[in-house]
Order: structure tokens, then C-alpha cells, then sequence
């Protein structure tokens, strides 16, 4: 006869009222545009007062016009300037990025050093400034915006693979720390998104190589992603959402991979 140990009793219901945005403070960087306007967008909708971070100041003062939340113009490779910003925050979404393409023998030394400051120090800047109010409340949700290129690489990417490598690497960390306070940690990392970002690259390898706009999305691109379209900001933000909803307490110091199933071709 086998002897069975007891198992405990399930825990109590999420209290939605609780645990999801409504209610909530969110703080989104590269809220401007792209995937983190679509944050903005989708947390202001779900409830959350929004503080629009970006070094914009046209398009932060258009979307939290737009979110009923607040605008900072900020240049995230400032350390100093990431200090003035709220530090009484629920939601973090590291989403600000910015982009460089050539072989590592003619890549310039502080470009590479300007993408690790904003898409790496930055983030961690930011932690240290809005983790404490998350572990006093019990709560909290640090979503990173991640990348396909966190988990693969491609040539002549150096400084964006190696930032959003670390960013990997942060976030996990975060959640380890951070998993007796309440809060998660987690990364969302999609492959090619629709944002002005990569349609400037499309348009870039276009001129380099004088073919079409669609040749380079096809043949360059999307060429190792079975679903052959970009994704949409919005269903990042979707990924986003999800994460700081009720039911995902459980769920931390993971990567959601949004990327067509490039990494499993």
C-alpha cells in the first residue's frame, strides 16, 4: 500500500480587483511610439495611469494626451534625467531601443556604448528607482521588451544582440530578487514588429541593395520566420497586457517569444 502525503489546499482566487492595471501606475520608456505607445495605449485602456517616457517630446506629449497620462521628455543615456522621473510606480515597461547595423570591424565604439546605456544601464536605473515602492505595496510587474534577437543573433547586430542578451539576464535576475516582494519579472520578445524602427531598416537595406521593400521583408527579414508578416505593436502589447493581469502572478523570469516560429525553424 502506498502512503500519499497530503497535498495542500489550493489558494484563494486572484482578486482581480487586486492584482490587475486598474488602479495601477505604469511607467513606459519609448512610449513615443512603436511598441511602447502600444503599451501606453492598451495599460491606459485596461485603467492604469500612465507616465509616458520618451526622448520625444512631440509624440510623449501627443500619446499621454491620448492616455490621459503624463509626458517626460527624457534622454535615457542621461543617468541624472532617469532619477527625476516617479518613483512610485506599479508597472515598469522597459521598452525604449534604438538600433545600428555594421560588421563589428567597422561598428564605432560609442554607438555600441550608447545602445548598452539606453537598453541596458537604463533599465537597471530604472529598477533601482521603482523597485522599492513595488516591494513596500507587495506588488508589482517589470515587463522588459525583449527581442527575438535576446535569444538568437544575427550579423552585424553586435550592439542590439549583446543589449538585449543582458536585458535577458536583468530580467531574470529582477524576478529572483523580486519574487518574495510580489513582483514579477518578465520579458516579452517578439521578432520583427511594425514600428518606425524597422520600417527605416527596410527602407535602408532597400537603397543598399536596390531592391524592393518587399524583397527585403521576404528575403531578409522574414526569411527564417515561418509566418511571413511583421507583427503588429498592438499584440506585443497584447503579451504586455497579459502579464500584468490577474492570473499571471505564477509566471516569472520567463521570455514570451512572439516571433512567428523563427526559433523553432
Amino acid at each position: 500500500m502506498t502512503s500519499r502525503l497530503p497535498l495542500p489546499p489550493p489558494p484563494p482566487a486572484p482578486d482581480p480587483a487586486g492584482t490587475d492595471p486598474r488602479g495601477r501606475v505604469a511607467l513606459v520608456t519609448g512610449a513615443g511610439s512603436g511598441i511602447g505607445r502600444g503599451c501606453a495605449l492598451a495599460l491606459a485602456a485596461a485603467g492604469a495611469t500612465v507616465h509616458v517616457v520618451d526622448i520625444a517630446r512631440g509624440p510623449a506629449r501627443e500619446v499621454a494626451a491620448a492616455v490621459g497620462g503624463r509626458a517626460h521628455v527624457v534622454d535615457l543615456a542621461d543617468p541624472a534625467a532617469i532619477s527625476a522621473l516617479p518613483t512610485r510606480v506599479d508597472i515598469l515597461v522597459n521598452s525604449a531601443g534604438l538600433q545600428h547595423v555594421a560588421p563589428i570591424t567597422e561598428f564605432p565604439p560609442e554607438r555600441f556604448a550608447l545602445i548598452q546605456q539606453v537598453m541596458v544601464t537604463a533599465p537597471f536605473l530604472l529598477l533601482r528607482h521603482v523597485l522599492p515602492h513595488m516591494y513596500a505595496g507587495g506588488w508589482g510587474r517589470v515587463v522588459n521588451i525583449s527581442s527575438v534577437h535576446g535569444l538568437r543573433a544575427s550579423a552585424y547586430k553586435s550592439a542590439y544582440v549583446a543589449a538585449k542578451h543582458a536585458l535577458e539576464g536583468l530580467s531574470k535576475v529582477t524576478a529572483i530578487e523580486a519574487a518574495a516582494h510580489g513582483v514579477t519579472s518578465n520579458c516579452v520578445s517578439p521578432g520583427y514588429v511594425r514600428t518606425p524602427l524597422v520600417e527605416g531598416q527596410v527602407q535602408d537595406q532597400a537603397a543598399a541593395h536596390g531592391v524592393s521593400p518587399e524583397d527585403v521583408l521576404s528575403d531578409v527579414l522574414l526569411a527564417r520566420s515561418p509566418i511571413k508578416r511583421l507583427i503588429e505593436p498592438e499584440e506585443v502589447a497584447a503579451a504586455v497586457l497579459w502579464l500584468c493581469g490577474p492570473h499571471t502572478g505564477y509566471v516569472t523570469g520567463t521570455s514570451i517569444s512572439l516571433d512567428g516560429g523563427w526559433g523553432a525553424n
